[in-house]
């Protein structure tokens, strides 16, 4: 009789829509329709193999950016709340967990969607309100042209692009920069411009440095450009005042995307990273990217002599 009693109190627990399982999975007071709507729990409530590892992954990811959101919630004069802006948003998971599990819980703050899909951004608005979750907007912009559009505030305290394809996580960054984000946080996928660039000129690097061996097949190239394109900007955010973490979004066996690069601002600007940057991008053939990518790059037009004499000194902010 004990033993019985001690099982009908552990399935009082559970919620009546789902087994018992969802008590040790689930957060307290997590929507269950948003999961469901998600197709993170199916239609019955029941969490599956597959959806038990994405929910974990889902927690993983909220685990960085809830530390930042805390943090800022938390600073003095945050009165109108947090702002964040999620590029390529796509279906939108990341911007639901969010606010479910944060801003849901808050008095302020607002979430953005940037997504180029209509008919995403369509579904997304339909689900925000099908939910009650008002502080959502869902906007069919890309993310260039969204630091343009009056539909966001001058001022975005986290930036965040998750697998953004090939030059949508420069545009996110040059994004971030414009508005003045506090954080960026950013998952980059299929870097696919440097590589494009590096075969480009493959036959003159062939003969001017051996370093070029590194991309001279195909496989190599798409590698090392995917690698190239990453250090890239991290030393940009560093030369425009970010401090920069990267480390593993999840394990190798559930994605090869998986690089996590968390900026937080400063204000500080490394003169180092400024000058390591223009002498890779000289090195591997790719200043064009000066005029197009790293616009915003301290003295772009020219190096000043001072800095070659202490290039670990800080720029003035």
């Amino acid at each position: 009789m004990k033993k019985q009693k001690t099982d009908n109190s552990r399935s009082s627990k559970a919620p009546s829509h789902g087994p018992a399982s969802l008590v040790d999975e689930i957060r307290p007071g997590q929507s269950i329709e948003l999961l469901k709507e998600l197709h993170i729990l199916t239609r019955d409530g029941k969490l599956n193999q597959d959806s038990r590892r994405k929910l974990k992954q889902v927690y993983h990811l909220y685990q960085f950016i809830e530390k930042l959101l805390l943090e800022l919630s938390d600073k003095p004069g945050s009165t109108p709340g947090v702002t964040l802006a999620d590029h390529g948003a796509g279906k939108s998971y990341l911007g639901f967990i969010l606010y479910d599990l944060f801003f849901k819980a808050q008095a302020k703050g607002h979430i953005y969607g940037i997504e180029t899909r209509p008919e995403l951004v369509q579904k997304s608005q339909a689900l925000a309100r099908q939910l009650g979750f008002d502080r959502m907007s869902f906007l069919n912009l890309t993310v260039a042209d969204s630091a343009q559009s009056d539909q966001l505030p001058a001022r975005i305290d986290i930036v965040t692009a998750l697998h953004a394809c090939d030059t949508a996580t420069d545009d996110a960054m040059a994004f971030g920069l414009q508005k003045q984000a506090h954080f960026m946080v950013l998952v980059p996928c299929c870097q696919a411009e440097v590589a494009r660039v590096l075969s480009q000129h493959k036959a003159l690097s062939l003969s001017r440095t051996p370093l070029s061996e590194l991309w001279r097949h195909p496989l190599h190239t798409r590698e090392l450009g995917s690698q190239i394109t990453n250090v890239l900007r991290c030393l940009y955010l560093e030369a425009c005042g970010y401090q920069v973490t990267v480390t593993e979004l999840v394990g190798w066996e559930h994605s090869m995307k998986n690089e996590l690069i968390i900026a937080r601002h400063t204000g500080h600007k490394k003169v180092a990273s400024a000058q390591r940057l223009r002498a890779l991008l000289d090195e591997f053939g790719l200043t064009d990217l000066l005029h197009t990518r790293f616009t915003a790059l301290p003295d772009n037009s020219s190096q000043a002599p001072e800095r070659q004499s202490d290039p670990g000194a800080e720029a003035p902010m």
